[in-house]
């Protein structure tokens, strides 16, 4: 059975999520201060149903990871990921003239039911020189909040059209060179104790640790599972990344970017080893689900929970 869930509007800065007393998401809209980070909405914290943190902000190491975020790492010599830029032969550098943002321009719709709340956004991704590259509508909708399953579920749609004059060139570090680096689309980044969790796939595909993120990186997969361990609290928690049935039929394959360490991180990369193009005037779409459960999730539990759990 369905919990009731509770949605706070905090105007102009955030709305937060809760179920039973645990706020499950803050989605934070408001600009963020450091340029150089991609000024962009991203969602954290994500938080089981039972309260344990499964993202993480602003890490040491990547200060522009920011719990769950859409990102495009390489954009027709854009980077709308933030932070470094990737160069090949020399490496990452900064480059803070590459670095775009994604502009919250409204609500288009929001719509809040006992166990159901969604929102519908208006985005323009913005390049460094301020010039407007692309109109987003971007779907977020939380539901199936389940004490029963010890689980809540987070859809994130994209529609995005190029509304430049000029063709819009999606890729990421591993197209320009990088092997290995496919990260793009929309990224997790988990809290520092997730880091060296165990990751799965379907068909017993996947692992302990590092190797079982290796076993993915790279490779296409209806689903993918990433289970942690937590600091101070003797719990595990799993987040279940799922495609819906469409993206088969998206602009481009998409391919699993996750590691395991020393970053613990999943992302729906739509451009791993090939470029794509978005010709003016044309959009694509795809659209995703992450569920947040507690405990550890092995593959048969988590079959049975999408047999159970449809479109």
């Amino acid at each position: 059975m369905t919990a009731p869930l509770t949605v706070t509007h905090t105007h102009g800065d955030r709305i937060t999520v809760g179920c039973d007393g645990t706020e499950l998401m803050a989605y934070v809209y408001r600009p963020d201060p450091e340029a150089f980070e991609s000024r962009k909405p991203y969602a954290h914290p994500l938080r089981t149903l039972t309260g344990s943190t499964v993202s993480g902000y602003r890490p040491h190491d990547h200060r522009w990871h920011k719990g769950l975020q859409m990102t495009a790492s390489h954009l027709s010599h854009q980077n709308f990921w933030g932070g470094n830029s990737y160069i090949h032969g020399e490496g990452y550098r900064p480059i803070p003239e590459r670095v775009g943002s994604m502009r919250h321009d409204g609500f288009d719709a929001l719509d809040v039911s006992d166990d159901r709340f969604s929102f519908t956004e208006a985005l323009t991704w913005v390049a460094n020189n301020g010039d407007a590259w692309a109109r987003e509508r971007r779907t977020v909708e939380v539901h199936s909040a389940e004490p029963d399953e010890g689980a809540w579920a987070l859809d994130w749609s994209i529609h995005l059209t190029n509304v430049r004059s000029e063709p819009l060139d999606f890729g990421s570090p591993t197209t320009a060179g990088r092997e290995m680096a496919g990260y793009t689309g929309l990224h997790w980044r988990g809290p520092r104790d997730f880091t060296g969790g165990d990751v799965l796939g379907p068909d017993g595909r996947g692992g302990e640790g590092e190797s079982g993120a290796a076993a993915m990186m790279g490779t296409q997969a209806p689903w993918l599972a990433f289970t942690g361990r937590h600091d101070d609290i003797d719990a595990r928690s799993t987040l279940l990344f799922v495609h819906a049935p469409e993206n088969e039929e998206a602009i481009h394959a998409s391919h699993w970017f996750v590691r395991s360490e020393p970053t613990p991180t999943v992302a729906f990369s739509w451009a791993f080893f090939e470029e794509f193009t978005l010709p003016p005037g044309e959009s694509f779409a795809y659209r995703y689900r992450v569920v947040v459960a507690d405990g550890a999730w092995d593959g048969d539990r988590v079959e049975s929970y999408l047999k159970t759990h449809g479109w």
